[in-house]
């Protein structure tokens, strides 16, 4: 069995925003020469997610929507662990939307189902953060 790690590196300039890396995930199983396995691909901030699901606009602006709902950025002081940074709504937000996720590779290509994309989604931005890709198989 073979391994190939890659990270990607991200700097939005707002503080929440999508970013559909699937493409980049596809490049990179290209470039590991793995055919069959499977691709993690996981958030290395805990003030960011990945997930799956459609790459929809709306969808994505129900995403705003509905998480603000379930965890406020505002106010601030509603949260005790805001102090020194003001981002506890996004480490909820982590929470509910997931760290990871992991992917069947078959034929050298993401397994994946109708429409299904992967995201990188950012909920604490202006700053450098990353994701880790990691490919097992043969």
């Amino acid at each position: 069995m073979k391994s190939y790690r890659k990270e990607l590196f991200f700097t939005l300039p707002q503080r929440r925003g999508l970013v559909n890396i699937t493409a980049e995930v596809q490049r990179t199983i290209d470039e590991s020469g793995i055919r069959e396995g499977l691709v993690l691909v996981n958030a290395m901030n805990i003030t960011a997610s990945v997930f799956i699901n459609d790459d929809e606009p709306g969808l994505h602006a129900d995403y705003e929507v509905w998480l603000e709902k379930l965890a406020p950025e505002k106010p601030y002081s509603q949260y005790r662990h805001n102090g020194v940074e003001d981002n506890a709504d996004a480490h909820l937000k982590r929470t509910i939307m997931g760290r990871e996720v992991v992917c069947a590779i078959t034929h050298g290509k993401l397994d994946f189902g109708t429409w299904e994309q992967i995201f990188y989604y950012e909920l604490d931005g202006k700053r450098r953060k990353h994701a880790l890709i990691k490919i097992i198989g043969e």
